[in-house]
């Protein structure tokens, strides 16, 4: 009879033991499913797939999409909404990003890489954007092909072989209320900046980048004197929406780049916001054009 209620007591203990481990396994802490989680290869290649076949996003083809742009500045020494015609050029590694205002303080921004250096022309004598300044000190977001995403052939995630960035999966965020995959996105050569990439969980399709960079606020280099004081924050994203398909190639038509600094001397922002009309591919582009110095 002993043997029996001890036989049957560890049969008790085993049956809870499974319930719980069963539990565990199908739950998450928050008593929601567990996410699945993907191999930034197959996100990768998922999104390619959600741009187009092989031979039609092919980098050697150039792109060019333009259309209206609108622009807020916001900080000591800009200001103003200025409206105007935006353009976005690419072929190969070469990028250009061109926007003429109709306002007179701020007439144009124009930033051309030409597969070596980036150039950001003045807009007055000695005067550049803080987003222009932002941009000449952060050049790995051009030199990588980072800059406007999808839209050009530059791209990395077209040519990972060559660029050879480690990529690391994050887990899901939500975007504009929509699940969307997020990739870790680290340059092969280093970089200041925190880069992550987002994808939609359903088309796979680029829908955000973030970059920041936090400059831990020091003075003079005296223990104890930051205390008090207020890190300088650098943040740039780039939004990309109204999914549209040109000459087989389903590309955003709206493209949206925020730009914000928080520091000790005041806030800065910048919204550039294109709405893309116009599309052409495999067209010739002089290359002198993606020197904006010229």
């Amino acid at each position: 009879m002993r043997n029996e209620r001890v036989r049957a007591s560890a049969a008790k203990a085993c049956a809870i033991i499974l319930v719980a481990l069963f539990g565990a396994a199908v739950l998450t802490p928050a008593g929601a499913p567990a996410a699945e989680k993907m191999k930034p290869e197959e996100v990768v290649a998922k999104h390619l797939e959600a741009i187009g076949t092989a031979e039609l996003r092919a980098p050697s083809r150039s792109r060019v999409a333009s259309g209206d742009i609108s622009i807020v500045l916001r900080n000591s020494a800009e200001g103003g909404r200025p409206q105007g015609k935006g353009l976005i050029a690419s072929e190969g590694n070469k990028v250009l990003l061109n926007a003429a205002f109709e306002a007179a303080d701020i007439p144009f921004e124009r930033m051309g890489f030409d597969g070596k250096k980036l150039t950001i022309r003045q807009y007055r004598p000695g005067r550049r954007t803080a987003f222009g300044e932002f941009m000449l000190s952060h050049e790995v977001v051009f030199k990588e092909g980072l800059i406007g995403g999808a839209l050009t052939s530059a791209w990395p995630l077209l040519n990972l072989a060559e660029r050879n960035p480690k990529l690391e999966y994050n887990g899901t965020d939500k975007i504009n209320g929509r699940s969307a995959h997020k990739l870790g996105y680290k340059p092969r050569k280093g970089s200041d900046l925190k880069i992550k990439l987002f994808f939609d969980a359903e088309t796979f399709r680029h829908v955000r980048t973030e970059y920041e960079r936090v400059v831990a606020a020091t003075m003079g280099g005296v223990p104890g004197a930051s205390a008090g004081r207020v890190d300088t924050r650098y943040q740039f994203v780039e939004e990309f929406s109204d999914f549209k398909t040109e000459e087989g190639l389903t590309l955003p038509h709206t493209y949206s780049l925020r730009y914000m600094v928080t520091s000790e001397i005041g806030p800065v922002l910048m919204n550039w916001k294109f709405t893309l009309s116009e599309f052409s591919f495999n067209q010739a582009i002089d290359a002198k054009e993606f020197d904006t110095e010229r």
